[in-house]
Parts: C-alpha cells; structure tokens; sequence
C-alpha cells in the first residue's frame, strides 16, 4: 500500500543504497557524482516520486533556484515555434529538479543586459540561459565580464570561444543534420539537390549550409561553382522561400530535390513547386508532419536536459581539473539531430494541378 507521506531524502538514499549526502550532490552538483551512482540515484527519485523541499534549499544555500530566460518576441513564420518548444521542455525538466524559471522580456541585446543587471543586482535568479545567439554576442561578454553563470542554446557564432569554459552552450549540429538529409537524397537517385538557406553571416545557417555543400561536393563530383549555381538564399517566411524556389527554377538545368534551412522555407519550396519535387526542411514543425515532408528534428528535451546540467556545473564551486589543466568538465554539448525522411505523396497529390 502506497505511503500517505511524502517521500524524503533518507528515503531516496535508502532505496539507492547511498548516504543522504551524496543523494543532495545528485541534485544540487550532478557534475561531481559518479555517473553510475547518479543514475542509481536518479531512479530512486524517479520511483519515489521525491521532489527536493526548493524553499528549505534557497534558505540553505542562499540562492534563488531560478534561471532566468528571454521570452522572444513572437516570429512569424513556422519555425518559430522551435524556441517555444525548447522552453516547454526547460520548464517541465527544471520542476522535475526543483528549479524555477522567470520569463522576461527585452526589446533587444542591450535592453537584455540591462534586464541581466536589475535581476542580478535583486537576487532575483542564480543563472541565465540564452536562446538566438548570433556573431559577436554582447550579451555573453557581459555576463562572462561579470561572472555570472550562464548557458547559451546556441554556438558563441564569430568569437574564439567555443572551447572557452567560461562560455557554456549546448547547441544541435545542423552540418550533420543538413548533410543527412543531402544524402538521403543523394542515395535515392537524386544529383541535383538544391539549397535554400539564410542570407550570411548566419551561424546557424551557414553551419546547415557547410553540411549540404560537403555532401554535395564529396558525392557528385561537381566542381564549386555548379553546386553554388544550385543555393539561394531568403529570409525566413512561407513566402520567400516559394519566392527563392521560383528564382532557383528559373536557373539552367532540373533540380531533383531541395534541402532548405527551416520549414518555413521548406513549405514555400513546396508550393512553387507544386510538390513536384522532394524537399527536406529543418526542425521537423508541427507543419511538416502534418503535411508530411521530411524535415530534420532538433532534441529539444536532450537540449534542455543538457543546458539544466551546464547550469548545475557553472553555478557549483570549481571542481578537480580536467587532463587539459581546465577546471571542471566540459561545458559544451554539440547534440546531433535526426532527420525524419516522409514522402510528401498526400501533399503532392493534394497540389497537383
């Protein structure tokens, strides 16, 4: 018969055969648990259904158990929807750990900072996670600058440091996921796969777009300019890629397939040209399973996972240094997405004129 009481920490640590004290590292410093132990821990938590006492902690530790996330204006376009998703799973996993998250918002990148600094300067939240990060981030220097812990969901795109400790991030490798779909294509007979990406400088883009040009130029044998003659580039919106593939249409020569950057992209490709020829997008949208074309999924519950860790690791004290002579473990996760192949025969038929 079920307890009528709440599961406790002793409770957790009988059950995982291990002391009261490593149980509370599992929650408050995973970093720094055997990882063999930590699951045996995490299951016992998982089973007793325990949930960590967050007033009793923040009394104890002095801190907030808050991470603070911009909540981004809302985007037209399909793939908007992505970081709307990402912070449905940070929120769920952060309960899950006895974490909250605060949403703010902020007209910009030095509004941002200045929402950083009035909820810095309040106690208000122990840590930062930052989504959309693009070249030369200002927002990342000022909080490296004032030391406070932070995650980025994202690449620090145009600046030396993607190995620097001080600048945690956890991103999805759009080269493999772009790659994988050129060469789904590719295998199935298809030479000629186009490209439909964001205009450069896009970290984000430009690494998608790296990943269709190398399948493109190992598999086919086309010189440089022939795979080039086969991209374009738009602006994020339905519209502008049914614009960019009517442009790349126009071109000499067919194109069998398309790989685009987004969905968004992806559903105007597919409207020009009246689902007559394969395409892949990118994020794998509520839109793309329900008109069933291939798109590429980011993990967002990995992602989340992940970024809740690095935000453990940065605001623990430093632990034993790493072979390199860098203290603590790494704090950069480069997660691999997954390409979910569809045939789009119901939306070719449905287009057909």
């Amino acid at each position: 018969m079920a307890s009528s009481t709440l599961p406790t920490i002793e409770d957790v640590a009988r059950a995982a055969l291990v002391s009261r004290q490593t149980v509370s590292n599992a929650i408050n410093s995973p970093s720094i648990v055997k990882p063999a132990t930590l699951e045996r821990v995490n299951r016992a938590i998982a089973e007793l259904g325990y949930r960590p006492h967050a007033s009793a902690r923040r009394l104890r530790t002095h801190k907030s158990s808050t991470i603070g996330v911009r909540l981004d204006p809302a985007l037209n376009g399909i793939s908007g929807a992505v970081l709307d998703r990402f912070l449905h799973a940070l929120t769920e996993q952060a309960d899950k750990r006895g974490l909250r998250i605060l949403l703010f918002t902020a007209t910009g990148p030095e509004d941002e900072i200045a929402q950083f600094r009035r909820l810095r300067d309040s106690a208000d939240v122990d840590a930062f996670v930052l989504t959309s990060t693009f070249h030369n981030d200002p927002r990342t220097t000022w909080l490296i600058e004032n030391g406070h812990p932070f995650v980025t969901f994202g690449r620090p795109w145009g600046v030396d440091d993607m190995n620097n400790q001080k600048h945690p991030w956890v991103d999805v490798d759009g080269y493999s996921g772009l790659h994988a779909a050129t060469m789904h294509h590719l295998v199935n007979g298809r030479s000629r796969v186009a490209y439909i990406g964001w205009p450069s400088p896009s970290g984000t883009g430009d690494d998608r777009r790296r990943g269709w040009f190398d399948a493109m130029h190992k598999e086919t044998g086309m010189d440089t300019a022939s795979i080039e003659a086969l991209e374009t580039t738009a602006m994020d919106s339905v519209s502008n890629g049914e614009a960019a593939m009517v442009e790349l249409m126009s071109r000499p020569g067919t194109i069998d397939a398309v790989v685009c950057a987004s969905d968004s992209l992806a559903l105007g490709a597919i409207l020009a040209s009246a689902g007559s020829v394969p395409v892949c997008g990118y994020d794998n949208t509520p839109t793309a399973a329900a008109l069933g074309f291939s798109s590429v999924e980011q993990p967002l519950e990995e992602v989340a996972a992940s970024v809740l860790e690095l935000i453990s690791d940065a605001c623990s004290p430093p632990t034993a240094k790493t072979a390199d002579g860098v203290d603590g473990p790494a704090r950069h996760r480069l997660i691999q997405p997954r390409l979910v192949p569809r045939d789009g025969q119901w939306l070719a038929r449905t287009l057909a004129p």
